[in-house]
């Protein structure tokens, strides 16, 4: 289960990855009124050094809906750790770091242990930390403030699209009052690749506006996959440990 989810995640920030990245100089091209509202999304960004709770997971494609609970820990800009436990006893847990990414499942006794150049291979596309780390936490994958974008308003918020086209076609949904993302959506269409991400209602936890619900859609050659994270009893600021160990007898997948 966990497998499942790390992949399609990694999907999303492959497509992510795929942007070429501007300079800094074009953010200071767009119109005003797009530059305050991006300026607003990071002024707002949530400060905190740990974070934890629960996860609920959800999987569903075309063959086989799951679900599963996880704990939740995280050390910002550090460590990000989930654990899937049955009845007390440990079923699968990862643990990514800005170096690398490492999980193991006990039904199928499989292993990942590698660096994220290892998995930016497997892919065929660069891959990173912070990007995981801001869909998680409901701010923009890009650094809007790395590229020129086209605002409009409507009812449901801003939206920022990026005024040069790319190999990615990228849109951004801002909240009108909290500068939040409401959605995120990321398409190849050279690969038949997208993703869409939304986030439903935030949480106020310790004076602080977190994601409640966050939707992933992910389609590849015309398949489709949906993992839905529902965050429940979370913490700020409190002390975290991240345990890994992977079981000896296990078989390590290869990405060569």
């Amino acid at each position: 289960m966990i497998k499942r989810i790390i992949v399609v995640v990694l999907l999303t920030l492959s497509i992510a990855a795929c942007g070429t990245k501007k300079a800094a100089t074009d953010f200071e091209k767009s119109n005003l009124k797009a530059a305050g509202v991006i300026k607003n999304h990071y002024d707002k960004a949530i400060q905190f050094n740990t974070l934890s709770g629960k996860l609920r997971a959800t999987y569903q494609d075309a063959d086989r809906t799951q679900s599963v609970n996880l704990s939740f820990r995280m050390e910002k800009d550090k460590a990000i750790w989930m654990s899937a436990s049955i009845l007390g006893f440990p079923m699968a847990k990862a643990y990514i770091t800005p170096q690398k990414v490492s999980y193991y499942e006990k039904v199928g006794k499989t292993y990942f242990d590698g660096d994220f150049s290892l998995v930016s291979k497997w892919l065929g596309t660069p891959l990173d930390f912070e990007k995981l780390q801001n869909l998680l936490l409901g701010q923009a994958i890009y650094d809007l403030r790395e590229d020129a974008y086209t605002l409009s308003e409507s009812p449901r918020g801003f939206q920022l699209l990026p005024k040069k086209s790319s190999d990615v076609k990228k849109m951004f949904m801002l909240d009108a009052e909290t500068y939040k993302a409401k959605a995120q959506q990321l398409a190849q269409d050279s690969k038949s690749r997208s993703v869409t991400i939304t986030y439903g209602d935030y949480q106020r936890v310790a004076g602080r506006l977190f994601p409640e619900t966050i939707t992933i859609i992910a389609n590849e050659g015309g398949e489709s996959t949906n993992i839905t994270l529902q965050y429940r009893s979370m913490e700020f600021d409190g002390e975290v440990s991240f345990p890994f160990s992977i079981p000896s007898g296990y078989d390590e997948i290869s990405v060569e």
